[in-house]
């Protein structure tokens, strides 16, 4: 499958846009691409208990996986402060590395983007190495 980097980076950017985030003001977008070639959007949700907060990549793997997607080809990540138009290289947090390894295959694209023209381009198992996921409680 071509991944249109550009277009993903777009859809993160749109994304982000909705990021409820009144307590850290660091708004980030994901757009997750499916083998099929549909795109969830997530955006980062926050909650004044903290620990309820729900990161963007998880919102838009959790929306995917709750219609029932589960082959996955790439996801772009974009991230800043609120009501800056400059973004900020954003990777993964450690909790949605792993969700990404229970669905993700660790050769999909992790696109970690300041701008469509200004990202770099990561595979998950670069992010996560020696992960522990689904293979591991296989006999």
């Amino acid at each position: 499958m071509q991944i249109n980097e550009k277009y993903l980076i777009e859809q993160a950017i749109e994304a982000r846009s909705h990021a409820y985030t009144p307590y850290s003001h660091f708004q980030v977008g994901a757009a997750l691409l499916t083998k099929q070639g549909k795109v969830y959007k997530g955006c980062n949700i926050e909650n004044a208990a903290y620990t309820p907060s729900n990161c963007a990549e998880r919102t838009a793997i959790f929306k995917a996986v709750s219609e029932g997607e589960r082959e996955f080809a790439a996801i772009a990540i974009v991230g800043s402060m609120e009501g800056e138009s400059n973004t900020l290289p954003t990777g993964p947090c450690g909790v949605c590395r792993q969700v990404m390894a229970e669905f993700c295959s660790l050769d999909m694209p992790v696109i970690i983007a300041k701008s469509p023209a200004d990202y770099i381009t990561m595979t998950l198992g670069e992010l996560l190495p020696l992960s522990f996921g689904p293979a591991n409680l296989h006999k």
